[in-house]
């Protein structure tokens, strides 16, 4: 005879009258009482009482129920915490901006990592939210350079792998068999450990070859694994290379900021990647709702004729550090320094273009905080509920719920299979959850102060542990566990064509 209890009550199909007559009498570890329960993949939109016990969502129900905490959620709307697929930002000043914007698990999966355990080691225990990363190609091309081996064998951190990427090798081909065969060996090895795909950006790293960039496709096709990219170019050749090799190889792909990527001409990128999509190509794509970009002003992304490329100028170039619009002479100066620039270059209806695209996941690309970095590091997701959702009504807000949620964990799960656990509100789905206001959530920061904790999000739940309550910042809970890919004991499958 197995005991009734809230958990069994949720997980075994009882009739209407019995559920009802039976009582909730587990004691929960945390519950939430009465709010607006957003759930996008049953599109459940009622309220409901949640209990978490060990992390784990245990009950969800309209009957009282009762638990060692509890938040009383009248009034708020409780969705799941919202995930971030491109953030840069991984350490936990950044990420307690975004905890602050609704964001439970924040990864890095663009640029990437180049030691994924050090990386996965130094957070053991030690973050905020939940994390991950995807092996960089980028830093392992540079590091099977014979050119560049004095430089590269010193390398100690991700500084160091910013610092490569945008100053050591970019413009240099890999030139023979035994670089593309070590720079293979280095992404292999980082799968092992437990990336979550491949991180590629050929925009960066002019010196690779479409070959190149083709075979690293080909590389993720045998692994099972997705490239997330940060295409080539700044228009529609970079989306059309992506989708060919996606093609070509039968590799999943995530293209990461089409806004950016594409500006002008998203909507028609939007249609091509539709068309992709519905002739069985896997690919996604995501933006951010922000009408300006963030970078290294010493990138790649600068070279001579970078005002023709993207259509702006100096003045349009802001610098971080003192919010200056730059100068012929400042932009010259600052490049050979080295630091971050606010680019602004897109318009309005380009961001909502993106935001009304039911398939358009949000995501930040959050930079390293910093005073006055770009304010998306902590008003990505706000920003979208308030100005996309609420006053101009561009994606209803269970859709800009799924996008922010759903559709992230779905990108995923066939790497991580821990993502199945997340991006919902049922019985057994991992407690992340950020409670928040319809009527007033709000993004405040601007272009000039930086990141700023958004309004209207009043609780934020990171593993059944609160890390925001009621609109401060938790003291010395650190609840964020790794998001791993599922490769890491197993035998790599043949390597033909490498």
């Amino acid at each position: 005879m197995v005991p009734v209890t809230a958990y069994t009550l949720m997980m075994v199909r009882l009739p209407g009258w019995l559920a009802a007559t039976l009582p909730l009498c587990a004691q929960f570890d945390l519950v939430i009482l009465g709010g607006r329960v957003l759930d996008p993949e049953t599109n459940l939109d009622g309220v409901r009482n949640i209990g978490v016990t060990n992390g784990k969502i245990a009950a969800v129900t309209p009957r009282s129920i009762t638990g060692k905490r509890t938040i009383d959620a009248r009034g708020l709307a409780v969705a799941p915490g919202f995930i971030d697929l491109h953030s840069h930002g991984i350490d936990n000043a950044s990420n307690e901006y975004q905890a602050h914007d609704g964001v439970t698990t924040a990864l890095e999966l663009e640029l990437g990592v180049y030691d994924v355990q050090k990386y996965l080691d130094q957070r053991k225990g030690k973050a905020l939210l939940n994390y991950g990363t995807t092996a960089s190609h980028p830093a392992t091309r540079m590091l099977a350079m014979k050119e560049l081996a004095a430089k590269t064998a010193v390398w100690s951190g991700e500084n160091d792998l910013q610092r490569g990427v945008k100053e050591q090798g970019r413009e240099l081909p890999l030139r023979d068999e035994e670089e593309y065969s070590k720079m293979t060996f280095l992404l292999e090895q980082a799968l092992k450990q437990g990336a979550l795909g491949l991180g590629v950006m050929p925009a960066y790293t002019p010196g690779s070859s479409r070959n190149e960039i083709f075979r690293v496709y080909q590389l993720a096709a045998r692994w099972k694994v997705p490239i997330f990219t940060h295409v080539r170019g700044w228009a529609e050749e970079g989306v059309q290379e992506a989708i060919a090799n996606a093609a070509g190889t039968g590799a999943a792909v995530h293209v990461v900021h089409l806004n950016s990527s594409t500006r002008s001409a998203i909507p028609n990128m939007l249609e091509l990647i539709a068309g992709a999509r519905a002739r069985g190509i896997d690919i996604t794509t995501e933006a951010y709702p922000y009408t300006a970009g963030s970078t290294f002003l010493e990138s790649a992304l600068f070279e001579d004729g970078w005002q023709e490329t993207l259509g702006i100028d100096y003045g349009d170039l802001q610098w971080q550090a003192t919010g200056e619009r730059l100068t012929k002479e400042s932009f010259q100066r600052y490049r050979k320094q080295g630091g971050v620039v606010i680019l602004h270059l897109m318009k309005p209806e380009w961001i909502r273009t993106a935001m009304s695209s039911p398939f358009v996941i949000i995501a930040s690309d959050t930079m390293p905080y910093a005073k006055g970095a770009h304010p998306r590091g902590g008003g990505t997701f706000s920003k979208v509920l308030a100005e996309y959702v609420r006053e101009t009504k561009a994606a209803p807000l269970m859709e800009a719920i799924r996008r922010m949620t759903l559709l992230p964990a779905q990108r995923l799960e066939a790497i991580a299979p821990a993502m199945k656990q997340k991006g919902r509100i049922r019985v057994g789905a991992d407690a992340d959850l950020t409670l928040f206001d319809p009527a007033t959530v709000k993004d405040t920061g601007t272009y000039q102060t930086g990141p700023q904790f958004a309004r209207g999000i009043p609780y934020v739940i990171v593993n059944g542990v609160p890390v925001v309550e009621d609109g401060k910042t938790a003291i010395n809970v650190f609840p964020g566990r790794p998001v791993l890919g599922n490769y890491g004991r197993r035998l790599a499958p043949g390597r033909p064509g490498m």
